[in-house]
């Protein structure tokens, strides 16, 4: 889980009030005899601390409000009051009727409580959080009709059974029930396989628990608070339209409000508990590693293994915020996706590495793992080489032999087969957000393939020619934007794909420098820097003097810094990616160096770092200048200007 106890949550739902501020609590089990911030349970919280925090609620005028009242302000009804807050407990604990119901009737203050009905309908033992429970240790169902009909008390789904992990993967790695297609030994569940696995469990669910209380639920917590678009449509068919998630963000999509959540953990004192309640959390760092699959990947198991072991313990050392993941193979070298590293149904998979690999960095290394993907080049398997891009020069319509192939993005075949790739990817793995690969470029003699032309003739007249475009200023201009718009949105719809799987998904683009340095690069790259701080959660800008052969080291990076400190929120979504090899010759940068770069770009200002590539089997850079020049533990962390 992220380090937070509590975040604020601030509904992003006109309907709900014209500046809403439900803050909303997600919290588990509560005893008498939590050892402080140290239980081995670090989802219980003391009896002594929630009544604390339930008084602290009440003298600084926050408000608990039912779902009653959150449904009645979604449809234009009376406004949620200021400061308003609802209380969620999850698993269906007994220690809500015990410790929790009798501090709601005293307070007065209503909340939901999610139950997973297989283990109220158990009488067996159930792995509960690395440990065995007993039916002693769940409510009864006479017990829930008793608080429902205080009034007081909101019964929720938190599934049938799907509170646990399943097989995702040949690795035998257990992933969330819920969001994770089940991998038998020899292949992977269907698609009607998974949704008929799906609505038979939250069907029953809810069919238990209108048979014991009488009536359905409306609200379905996610366990783990992992979901989909699929299973949102599942529960909103039946009569679930209230979402409760862990994801960052809160929406109404498609009649169901996905409401947010920050667990309360670590059992958290007042002054923890009023200070994330009350203040707003600073903007957060990134500092990532870009990591190349290939490292990891051995034909030999127990060395594929072995190498891991090797990343996985670098990374948790290193003690940084996210990891971009490759998720393709390019055996060849030139530098097109032959393979993948998931499976797919367009390219050869090379292993089904890539969900295993994100899954062991996420929880073992504590980093956000985003996938990175090319957006152009996937070369052989099912697509087609007469769908690539085609330079004109000279008269003379041919491929760019200087640079890695790539599709064009005018060729609906090709885009189509590329968004199934993505989506191929999001079936098969868990991870945070998407890197689009720097091959979403096209140069200034670029696309003129027969998809290409086809739509300029419609955008600029059925009578447009190469030369016309290339000769005429202002045509010129408008061609370089609408190749640089299409190109956004393709990235647009391959990172909305993804995010059918995916809601919370946070989005990345590379950037090249001279898209800042030079004012022509429009037309040679067609990437703009001011459109990509519109359209993605962040800009991996390579700042790589030896890649651009700059002859003076710091003016390059000084001329950078002051391009983004230029623009609004140019450090805030700018991630500066520095390069650990001077491909040009072959030779690694000295990691000493490399870290003095890292701290003199914090004193200039820059927030967000990364590097490329790490070489975990070679130790480069050395994991203790990585370290002083980027880490966020306590004892590292970033210059202040």
């Amino acid at each position: 889980m992220r380090g937070s106890v509590l975040l604020l949550l601030f509904l992003a739902m006109s309907a709900l009030a014209e500046e809403p501020s439900l803050r909303v609590i997600s919290y588990h089990d509560i005893r008498d005899d939590v050892a402080g911030s140290f239980d081995s349970d670090q989802y219980a919280v003391s009896t002594g601390n929630l009544i604390t925090q339930f008084s602290w609620l009440r003298e600084h005028g926050f408000q608990p409000v039912s779902i009653d009242e959150i449904l009645a302000a979604a449809d234009n009804g009376p406004p949620l009051p200021d400061r308003a807050v609802l209380l969620t407990f999850d698993d269906g604990l007994e220690s809500f009727y015990t410790k929790v119901y009798p501090l709601l009737r005293l307070f007065q203050y209503p909340a939901v409580v999610s139950v997973v009905t297989s283990w109220i309908e158990s009488d067996t033992i159930v792995p509960y959080d690395g440990r065995d429970r007993s039916g002693d240790d769940f409510l009864t169902w006479k017990q829930i009709v008793e608080m429902q009909a205080s009034g007081l008390v909101e019964i929720a789904s938190h599934s049938h059974d799907l509170h646990h992990g399943i097989i995702g993967n040949p690795q035998d790695n257990l992933l969330p029930a819920a969001v994770t297609r089940f991998y038998d030994g020899k292949s992977y569940e269907s698609d009607p396989q998974y949704r008929e696995r799906i609505e038979t469990d939250l069907a029953l669910s809810a069919n238990i628990i209108k048979t014991r209380t009488g009536r359905a639920p409306r609200v379905i917590t996610w366990p783990y608070g992992a979901f989909n678009e699929e299973l949102a449509t599942v529960a909103r068919a039946l009569g679930m339209t209230i979402s409760l998630t862990l994801e960052p963000e809160a929406s109404v999509r498609d009649g169901t409000m996905h409401v947010n959540r920050y667990l309360a953990v670590s059992n958290p004192s007042l002054d923890i508990f009023s200070a994330e309640l009350m203040l707003d959390q600073p903007p957060e760092i990134v500092r990532v590693a870009q990591v190349d699959l290939d490292y990891v990947y051995d034909a030999n198991p127990q060395q594929q293994e072995a190498n891991l072991d090797r990343l996985l313990d670098r990374i948790k050392a290193l003690e940084i915020s996210h990891v971009f993941l490759q998720a393709f193979a390019d055996p060849d070298g030139d530098g097109g996706a032959d393979a993948l590293y998931f499976p797919n149904r367009h390219l050869p998979v090379r292993a089904d590495l890539f969900g295993r690999v994100a899954w062991q960095l996420k929880t073992r290394a504590n980093v956000r793992v985003y996938a990175w993907l090319p957006m152009l080049s996937f070369v052989g398997g099912s697509f087609e080489p007469d769908w690539r891009t085609v330079e004109y020069r000279d008269g003379t319509f041919a491929p760019d032999l200087h640079s890695e192939p790539r599709l064009s993005p005018f060729n609906a075949e090709a885009t189509a087969h590329i968004m199934e790739v993505y989506e191929d990817l999001a079936k098969h793995a868990r991870f945070e957000g998407l890197l689009f690969h720097d091959d979403g470029r096209l140069n200034e003699f670029e696309d003129f393939s027969d998809a290409a032309i086809a739509i300029y003739r419609d955008t600029f007249g059925p009578d447009i020619t190469p030369d016309k475009l290339l000769d005429d200023p202002a045509l010129k201009e408008q061609w370089a934007q609408l190749k640089s718009r299409t190109l956004l949105e393709l990235s647009r719809t391959l990172a909305n794909t993804v995010r059918r799987y995916h809601p919370g998904l946070k989005t990345v683009r590379n950037l090249f420098a001279s898209a800042l340095l030079d004012e022509q690069s429009l037309h040679y790259l067609a990437q703009d820097f001011d459109q990509y701080l519109e359209t993605y959660d962040y800009a991996a800008l390579m700042a790589m003097p030896w890649l651009e052969a700059a002859e003076d080291e710091h003016r390059f990076y000084e001329q950078l810094v002051a391009a983004v400190r230029d623009r609004k929120g140019g450090f805030e979504r700018t991630i500066f990616e520095l390069q650990t090899v001077n491909w040009r010759q072959s030779s690694p940068i000295d990691s000493q160096h490399l870290r003095q770069t890292m701290r003199w770009l914090q004193s200039l200002g820059v927030r967000h770092l990364g590097y490329y590539p790490d070489d975990f089997i070679g130790g480069h850079p050395s994991l203790e200048d990585l370290r002083y020049g980027m880490s966020l533990a306590d004892s590292y962390g970033e210059v202040q200007p």
